[in-house]
């Protein structure tokens, strides 16, 4: 089967995508055996890496497996949802979920690993926050969600710094459209200023239970709010 050399571009994603629409689109069905390395690239008019590389891209998105001695078999013809797409698709609340499960352990950490840099850090964030009470929904919500960056940042663990920040982008779409539904500033325009101060303090003296109690509790009342719209 033809598929047609490649510009000259980034080859692996170029090849990546031809195959993929060859097995998604139906061309090559589920149990299908695919051509050699030697014969894929001669097709694509790239080299043997590159159809390599772009085979491992699949075999990521559950697409194909190797088997040993055997070769390369297409085992689906939808590619598995990525970790940001599905959290783009789910339920605000859903995540609201997660995040609870990562952030309350994230602050406890924080509590008990923050250096004086972050402290720092932390306490600039909530006078942003503070301050952003004088400004619109979508400045509010931005200095919010900096001052958890923040706070999870201190916990000094890069995975759940990874992690929270796959969910900043759902999260800032959702209490944009809390407060906005709900005119939740209308009569304080710092909404949850007081619950965050004792979370901020929690953490500044090293009390890692009280700091988890302290997000847990502003968690759950955005969490049940979130539940009305």
């Amino acid at each position: 089967m033809a598929l047609g050399a490649l510009r000259p571009s980034p080859l692996v994603e170029q090849a990546t995508a031809h195959l993929r629409e060859q097995i998604t689109n139906g061309e090559w069905a589920v149990g299908t055996k695919l051509p050699g390395e030697t014969a894929l690239a001669k097709s694509l008019g790239v080299g043997r890496s590159t159809v390599r590389e772009a085979l491992r891209a699949l075999a990521g998105a559950g697409l194909v497996r190797a088997r040993q001695g055997s070769g390369v078999f297409v085992i689906a013809t939808t590619p598995e949802e990525d970790w940001s797409t599905q959290l783009r698709q789910a339920a605000v609340t859903d995540v609201y979920e997660v995040r609870a499960l990562v952030e309350v352990e994230a602050v406890r950490l924080a509590a008990r690993r923050r250096t004086d840099e972050d402290l720092t850090a932390v306490r600039a964030a909530l006078a942003v926050r503070r301050d952003a009470g004088r400004g619109d929904d979508a400045a509010f919500v931005e200095a919010d969600i900096a001052l958890h960056e923040a706070l999870v940042t201190a916990a000094h663990n890069p995975v759940l710094t990874g992690l929270f920040a796959q969910f900043v982008p759902v999260l800032k779409q959702g209490l944009l459209d809390l407060v906005e539904l709900l005119d939740l500033r209308a009569d304080d325009p710092r909404h949850g200023e007081e619950g965050h101060a004792a979370l901020v303090d929690a953490v500044e003296r090293g009390d890692a239970e009280a700091a988890g109690r302290a997000l847990r509790e502003e968690l759950d009342r955005t969490l049940a709010l979130l539940h009305t719209l």
